[in-house]
């Protein structure tokens, strides 16, 4: 599993996902809201499982020596 999520990506989907379980245990957008649990992991572990399927990656490439 190759990281494929890059930085700004990954700040990004921790707090839209930190927001929306927030707005989800205050009741203020239902239980959709629980629905950031999954951009929440997806920024923590840096990986993305829909990335591969679209041929995106984010994540900057390492130059090799």
């Amino acid at each position: 599993m190759k990281a494929n999520v890059g930085g700004l990506d990954r700040i990004l989907r921790i707090a839209v996902g930190i927001v929306l379980i927030a707005l989800a245990a205050m009741g203020v957008v239902g239980v959709w809201g629980w629905i950031g649990v999954v951009p929440l992991l997806t920024g923590l572990i840096g990986w993305c499982p829909a990335y591969p399927l679209l041929g995106i990656s984010t994540c900057p490439m390492k130059k090799q020596s």
